[in-house]
């Protein structure tokens, strides 16, 4: 008889401004644990999105015997401050908090997993720390193109007209940012942000059709990288980094107007969990 996954341990962590807001995975009882997941999330409304997808694959870890932690950070979701508010040293910092809670457990590697823009923010304080391994969901490669692409979806171009001389805060897709974080997200590259551990690289791609919006592909074919993700990918390699790269066929979740499922990336995902420990 399947044993009921254990419920998440919401609680609230301490913070030099007000706290953060957390779930806590535990790991599956009777199962070998394998270590701890800190999560970090994506951007704006793209939390939201990925509650569901991020829910799903956190508990799937759990059963693999892992611990993850999930962090509302600085302005988001139900921690303090307001987005308006956020800087990226505030997020660096509330992801230390985090770390340090989930060293404390003693449940052995610590991993970081991030998301989009998290994945960026996780690739950065991935310098500060010594992760055992690095999961990334279709990592934003740069932060101008990431912010410019947000920016036409969320028809609010206006976003880097001036905003990074302007005063106000600037608004998109009815979030405030202020120009400080627009500023340092835009500077960010992940080329330059290669770890010096394992990486998992899992990226999605949608299934192609033709002109009468019929499946073009066989289900289950192979795909392919994002031309840009290969190459950023194997600059990775080159410098050194460990990346096992992979695409599997699904739709955006964290940007669809209904709150979607990738089964194929939750397969994808706990099919590498098998060896992340360090060779």
């Amino acid at each position: 008889m399947n044993t009921p996954a254990l419920a998440a341990l919401p609680f609230f962590l301490a913070a030099d401004e007000g706290e953060r807001f957390c779930l806590y995975h535990e790991p599956e009882p009777g199962v070998a644990t394998r270590g701890v997941i800190l999560y970090v999330q994506p951007f704006a409304e793209e939390l939201n999105k990925s509650r569901r997808m991020v829910a799903l694959q956190a508990r799937a870890y759990a059963q693999m015997g892992f611990g993850v932690l999930q962090i509302d950070l600085y302005g988001c979701g139900d921690s303090s401050g307001e987005f308006a508010q956020a800087r990226w040293d505030i997020w660096l910092a509330d992801l230390a908090r985090a770390w340090q809670w989930l060293e404390q457990r003693k449940l052995g590697p610590c991993y970081l997993w991030g998301l989009r823009l998290g994945a960026l923010l996780a690739l950065d304080f991935a310098r500060q720390v010594r992760p055992t391994g690095v999961i990334l969901w279709q990592p934003a490669l740069s932060g101008r193109a990431y912010l410019n692409q947000f920016a036409r979806l969320q028809s609010a171009a206006r976003l880097f007209a001036g905003a990074h001389s302007a005063e106000q805060d600037n608004e998109i897709a009815g979030y405030l940012m202020s120009p400080s974080l627009a500023d340092t997200i835009s500077r960010l590259d992940a080329a330059g942000f290669a770890p010096r551990c394992p990486v998992q690289w899992l990226e999605l791609t949608a299934v192609p059709t033709d002109a009468a919006g019929v499946y073009a592909q066989a289900a289950g074919a192979p795909v392919a990288l994002q031309p840009a993700s290969a190459l950023l990918v194997e600059r990775w390699r080159e410098d050194g980094a460990e990346v096992l790269a992979r695409a599997v066929h699904g739709e955006p979740f964290w940007s669809s107007a209904e709150i979607g499922v990738c089964p194929d990336l939750l397969a994808a995902t706990a099919a590498a969990a098998a060896p992340m420990e360090r060779r």
